[in-house]
C-alpha cells in the first residue's frame, strides 16, 4: 500500500468518517475545521468553517446531503455538504464529545463532556430534513447516574434499535434507541476507558477500543465478546473491515510523551489482526505521532487514518491485501470447491 499522506489540518485529527458510497470522506481536527475530500486520489473539495473551538467529532448522512459536527464550543452544527453552508446548531453549556447520525439518517445521538459541571449526558434529537433543521426538543435525554461513569463515546446498531455506549471507566452500555432505556450494562469490559465504538457493515456487532491496550468484538443482541484483540500499545480506534475478515486497531504513546519518542517506540502504527483468528497480521506505519482514528471504506477498498500530527494518511489496499489467506482458509475453499465439483452431474451427448 502506497499512502497519501494530506495536509488540512494545523493540529491533531480528531475523526474521519467516509459516507455510504465511499467517494468521500470528511475529516475533523482541533484546529476549529472539519475538511472534505475525495478517496481516490485524496484531493481536498473544500472546509466547513464555523467553530470556534476544536471539532471533536463528525460524521456524513446516508444520502451525502447533511454533515454533522461537534465541538469544545458547546455547539452541534448542521451542514450542507455540497455547500458548506450552515443550516442549523444547538448550543449546549459543555463541550460536546460525540455525534453520529442514526442510519436512516432521521436523528443524530450527542454524548456532551461532565466538564463546566456538567454531568454529561446521552442525548438523541431528529432532524426535520424538510425543513433541514435539527428539532430543539430532544428525543430523550439520559443524564450519568450517580452508580455510573460518564459516556465517552457511543453509537448505533442496524435500523437505530439499540445505542451502544463506552464509558470512562471501560465499561459498556446498551440503550433502547427509541425510548433510551438502559437495556444491559457490562461492567468491566475494559481496564481503562473505551475510546472509539464503531460497528460492522450490517450493524450487528461492533468493535470497542481501549487505553488497556485491548479491543473486543461485541455482539449487539447478546453485548457477549466475541473476540479480542490484545496489543503492547494504548488503543483510541478500531475499525471492522468488509471484504475481508480483518480488523484495524490504532493508538500510541500518549500526545504529550511523543516529542521524545521515535515512531517505533511510540507504536504510531495502524495494526491488521485477523478478525476470527485474533492474530496480528501486518502494520502500517507512517505518522510522527498518536494515531487518533481509523475509518475503512464501506467498499473495502480503502482506509484512512487520523493523527496527532495533523496528517490524514488515505490508503488503497492492493492485491495483495485482497488475495491473503490463512492455510485453513485456503484448504476450507480447496474443500467446498472439491465438494461443488463432485456434485456436479455430467451428461453425455
Amino acid at each position: 500500500m502506497r499512502p497519501l499522506a494530506l495536509r488540512g489540518h494545523t493540529r491533531g485529527i480528531t475523526q474521519v468518517k467516509f459516507n455510504l458510497e465511499g467517494d468521500i470522506f470528511v475529516s475533523a481536527g482541533k484546529d476549529t475545521d472539519a475538511s472534505v475530500w475525495f478517496s481516490h486520489n485524496g484531493e481536498r473539495l473544500g472546509t466547513l468553517i464555523g467553530h470556534n473551538g476544536s471539532i471533536f467529532s463528525v460524521d456524513i448522512d446516508k444520502d451525502s446531503k447533511y454533515c454533522i459536527t461537534a465541538s469544545s464550543d458547546e455547539t452541534v452544527k448542521l451542514w450542507n455538504l455540497k455547500t458548506g453552508e450552515i443550516f442549523d446548531e444547538i448550543k449546549f453549556q459543555c463541550p460536546v464529545y460525540r455525534v453520529e447520525f442514526s442510519p436512516d439518517g432521521s436523528k443524530i445521538l450527542i454524548v456532551t463532556s461532565t466538564l463546566m459541571k456538567s454531568k454529561g449526558h446521552l442525548i438523541v434529537h431528529n432532524i426535520d430534513r424538510s425543513a433541514n433543521i435539527i428539532e430543539k426538543e430532544p428525543v430523550f435525554s439520559i443524564e450519568t447516574h450517580e452508580e455510573y461513569k460518564p459516556i465517552q463515546v457511543a453509537s448505533w446498531s442496524y435500523n437505530g434499535r439499540y445505542i451502544a455506549a463506552g464509558r470512562t471507566d471501560g465499561s459498556l452500555s446498551k440503550f433502547d434507541g427509541e425510548t433510551g432505556q438502559v437495556l444491559k450494562h457490562v461492567p468491566n469490559l475494559h481496564e481503562d476507558i473505551i475510546k472509539d465504538i464503531q460497528f460492522s457493515q450490517d450493524r450487528t456487532y461492533f468493535i470497542t477500543s481501549s487505553r488497556d491496550k485491548s479491543a473486543k468484538l461485541i455482539d449487539i443482541l447478546t453485548m457477549d465478546t466475541l473476540k479480542s484483540y490484545d496489543t503492547d500499545s494504548a488503543l483510541n480506534s478500531a475499525c471492522i473491515t468488509p471484504v475481508k475478515e480483518f480488523v484495524i486497531l490504532a493508538g500510541g504513546q500518549d500526545a504529550k510523551d511523543v516529542t521524545t519518542t521515535s515512531s517505533r517506540e511510540g507504536r504510531f502504527e495502524s495494526r491488521f489482526f485477523h478478525k476470527i483468528f485474533e492474530d496480528e497480521i501486518g502494520r502500517v506505519s507512517g505518522h510522527f505521532g498518536p494515531i487518533n482514528y481509523v475509518a475503512v471504506s464501506p467498499q473495502g477498498t480503502s482506509f484512512v487514518s487520523g493523527g496527532e500530527d495533523g496528517f490524514v494518511r488515505l490508503h488503497h489496499f492492493d492485491k495483495s491485501y485482497f488475495d491473503f489467506k490463512y492455510e485453513v482458509e485456503k484448504t476450507a475453499e480447496a474443500e467446498q470447491e472439491s465438494a461443488a465439483n463432485n456434485g456436479k452431474v455430467s451428461v453425455d451427448a
